[in-house]
């Protein structure tokens, strides 16, 4: 049989060798242009979802894809025994443009994430404080998949069945200010890690004042600040780094990913030089961290995403999407409780199950991500137009038409 006959009749693996891990929508998509989606025979989505938070300057931007061939027929992968030079171009920039010091690369948020936790801990230990080891992380968090990112967040769904929960992780509710205050002042305490605006935790966002407060408890108290912006950073609230709404807020540690490669595998773990000083030679590494192919994505696209007029493009459609999610409440009290989050960060709390409505969303070939406390999530590219923004109204309203439909039936039933 001919090479490319074989190929042509080839059966398709059945996804039940896969791991069961994910509960995926009923959908494959061949390619992306911009904020939408397709499938193999043509049907489009508007992707209010951005691989979560993932794709913000849109699919296949051709500037990216121009990135990744140019470097692709360089260089690949070399050690990090060798000098990276792109890596010093990456940590420069994100150290100008956060006023911290220095940078661990990595291949995700979670690994940015987890050398953020040892980092904060090796920080002590430098101090000849090694019993400072606790972590304080609070209800509805998300940090990532690692054994110590989902201590960090503690959602019970993450930590049960992987035997004991690991020492020095504790959980707060979330804005209760009295036990915080408690917590920051016990003499074991090494860091506070927290996400400016939850993503997974149903988009709150933490009010700025809270922040600067913040800020001035772990400056009393010796404690180091840990941001989680792999979701909430680059871009998406209308400032490049969440945290920049508060002012005077600067964390000592700060983790990001996500849409630093536009869905090429990068993550950043920057931080003050301070807080770092524990990060000596062999205190922590990775193989793929700061691959000379992820530096030259990653390059290009923290040049688009800090760009000022994009971050005003998204303030003026997140804004525009803010007002008309506020009237589609209006119209759909039944339907729609609350519409919160930051910039193009926006969550919707609902009646009706989420994962339903996300289901009727996709019918009207729209894409939305779900979100603890019964939200569904908003995180469309961050170069969506005005005009793509209305369309997701739209079909916003037929999922809810759809929900308020089907909530009076099972009323009437």
């Amino acid at each position: 049989m001919p090479h490319d006959a074989a190929v042509k009749t080839a059966t398709p693996v059945p996804a039940d060798h896969l791991m069961g891990v994910y509960n995926r929508a009923p959908l494959a998509f061949e390619r992306g242009e911009g904020v939408r989606l397709y499938t193999d025979d043509g049907q489009a989505y508007l992707d209010c979802m951005a691989g979560i938070a993932v794709t913000g300057l849109g699919h296949a931007n051709p500037r990216l894809v121009e990135a990744v061939k140019r470097q692709a027929e360089k260089l690949w992968h070399v050690s990090n025994v060798f000098r990276i030079p792109d890596q010093e171009k990456l940590a420069k920039r994100l150290t100008d443009l956060s006023g911290l010091d220095v940078c661990f690369f990595s291949n995700s948020g979670t690994e940015a994430v987890e050398c953020a936790l040892k980092l904060t801990r090796k920080h002590h230990a430098a101090n000849g404080q090694p019993e400072r080891i606790d972590i304080i992380g609070f209800d509805g968090s998300f940090h990532g998949r690692t054994y110590a990112a989902v201590n960090a967040a503690g959602n019970p769904s993450y930590v049960e069945g992987f035997g004991p929960r690991l020492p020095g992780y504790v959980q707060l509710t979330f804005g209760d200010h009295e036990a915080l205050k408690a917590a920051l002042a016990r003499p074991t305490t090494a860091g506070v890690i927290l996400e400016p605006v939850q993503g997974e935790g149903g988009a709150r966002a933490v009010p700025d004042h809270c922040l600067r407060g913040l800020r001035e408890l772990c400056d009393a108290h010796g404690v180091l600040l840990i941001y989680d912006e792999v979701q909430a950073g680059l871009g998406r609230t209308g400032k490049l780094f969440a945290h920049q709404w508060a002012g005077s807020a600067r964390p000592d540690v700060m983790a990001l990913a996500k849409a630093l490669g536009n869905g090429f595998p990068v993550g950043a773990c920057v931080a003050t030089a301070e807080a770092a000083k524990g990060m000596t030679v062999g205190a922590h590494g990775s193989t793929y961290g700061g691959n000379p192919l992820a530096m030259a994505v990653a390059l290009e696209a923290l040049d688009m995403l800090s760009d000022e007029d994009l971050l005003q493009h998204v303030r003026d459609v997140a804004g525009f999407f803010t007002q008309q999610l506020e009237g589609l409440k209006a119209r759909f009290p039944d339907v729609i409780v609350d519409i919160r989050g930051r910039g193009l960060l926006i969550g919707i709390k609902l009646t009706p199950n989420n994962r339903q409505f996300m289901a009727w969303a996709r019918d009207a070939h729209l894409l939305v991500a779900g979100g603890g406390d019964n939200c569904v999530r908003l995180l469309p590219p961050l170069v969506m137009t005005q005009a793509e923004a209305s369309e997701a109204i739209e079909k916003l309203e037929r999922a809810c038409e759809r929900a308020r439909a089907e909530l009076k039936a099972a009323s009437a039933a």
